[in-house]
């Protein structure tokens, strides 16, 4: 079944990669983005690998990160915002706590969506299975930016499951990021990510409490995208 759901990713990949202009790959560097960049690199090693350099994330991921891009020799950008975290907690306080939304658009959907300015092709590791939000998420959906500029979004793994990212993972021998290990099941920046209170609902852990379980950046400037919450 694996190996099924494995050449039809590929074949997705594949036939983007043969499309004209420029692409890249988003990574957090949860288990399903890495076998998204591994099954990339294979075919295209010198990928651009997109991370967004929150400020806010745990050590652990940064480490697996730096482990993983020394690894496989990834192209790897790390896109920050333009303020610092200290610049941004003086000036506006503890938005992550406070101001959670605005938190993510000025650390990761601002960073990304200039990021992915130069970009033609977006490929990215969502799954229609990790939130009701993703649940009508398709295989390649046209994207706008908030400049216009419109791009290919592509997501190889829409159909896949969470035991289908697990079997790929050890199919290959990949490391998972040790904090799964510890209880969580979707990681992002530290101080909005907890173990899920839903054993149900792996996303039930991020921004617990704050009535919010999408960041932004998979909202297109058109309204397409994942349905935020």
């Amino acid at each position: 079944m694996i190996d099924t759901k494995i050449a039809a990713a590929e074949a997705i990949i594949r036939e983007q990669l043969g499309n004209a202009g420029t692409h890249c790959v988003t990574s957090s560097f949860q288990s399903e983005c890495v076998v998204l960049v591994d099954m990339i690199r294979r075919m295209r090693p010198d990928m651009p690998v997109l991370f967004l350099e929150t400020g806010y994330h745990f050590p652990e991921t940064l480490t697996y990160r730096d482990q993983l891009t020394a690894e496989w020799k990834l192209n790897l950008t790390n896109l920050e915002s333009k303020q610092s975290v200290a610049e941004q907690e003086s000036q506006f306080g503890i938005l992550n706590q406070t101001n959670p939304k605005e938190c993510c658009r000025m650390r990761k959907v601002e960073p990304l969506f200039g990021g992915l300015q130069n970009y033609d092709t977006w490929f990215t590791a969502l799954r229609r299975d990790q939130s009701p939000t993703r649940a009508n998420l398709q295989f390649v959906e046209d994207f706008k930016l908030p400049t216009g500029k419109a791009l290919q979004k592509v997501a190889p793994l829409a159909d896949w499951t969470t035991r289908d990212v697990y079997e790929y993972m050890q199919k290959f021998s990949i490391p998972e990021l040790s904090l799964y290990e510890q209880g969580y099941t979707s990681i992002g920046c530290a101080p909005c990510t907890a173990k899920p209170l839903d054993p149900n609902d792996p996303r039930s852990g991020r921004w617990a409490g704050q009535g919010k379980i999408e960041c932004g950046i998979h909202i297109g400037a058109d309204g397409s995208g994942v349905k935020e919450h």
